[in-house]
């Protein structure tokens, strides 16, 4: 098994720590796992885009994937050409009201989740990315969820450790937000 995920968005949403948490995850749980990091110099609002690709036994894949197995996408803006790089029958994570799920083309497993609202109930209300993650996650079953827990304490900067209970939650929130729902 090895499977791709490409992550779109924009600087601030947390993206690059989404991604470095679900490699993170799967290496902690004895897998293979490879990330790719695109981004500006920008700290917020500019473009992130990430790559991660998890597998069993040592990896294929190239680390600047040209086809992915799916796509979260957590904002619109920066977004052109990753769809085109999923594979047909790809599932792909809508970011909404940011992003609309209709948009994309009917080949693809869309699934939306409003993540800003969800991690505001949980009162993380910075944490949209970790939700995206949880629901990707409840969605594909590609790590544990007390492996990502796990992950995202230890990828906080110690500036920044105050916040490891509300991204738990988040993570909670975004698994919940789909709870049910079959991919």
């Amino acid at each position: 098994m090895e499977r791709e995920v490409l992550v779109t968005g924009v600087g601030g949403q947390g993206i690059q720590l989404l991604a470095k948490t679900l490699a993170l995850a799967a290496t902690r749980e004895g897998r293979y796992a490879m990330l790719a990091a695109d981004y500006g110099g920008e700290m917020r609002g500019g473009p992130s885009k990430a790559g991660v690709v998890i597998g069993d036994a040592p990896l294929k894949a190239l680390p600047i994937l040209p086809s992915a197995w799916s796509g979260i996408f957590a904002h619109h803006r920066y977004s052109e050409g990753v769809e085109e790089r999923l594979r047909t029958g790809a599932l792909v994570l809508a970011n909404t009201p940011l992003v609309d799920p209709g948009a994309f083309r009917a080949d693809l497993r869309v699934f939306a989740v409003d993540a800003m609202a969800a991690a505001k109930r949980v009162e993380a209300p910075n944490a949209s990315g970790f939700v995206l993650l949880g629901a990707y996650n409840a969605l594909t079953g590609l790590v544990g969820a007390g492996a990502l827990v796990s992950a995202m304490e230890e990828l906080l900067p110690p500036y920044r450790k105050q916040h490891a209970a509300a991204n738990a939650r988040a993570l909670e929130a975004g698994a919940q937000a789909l709870e049910g729902v079959a991919a």
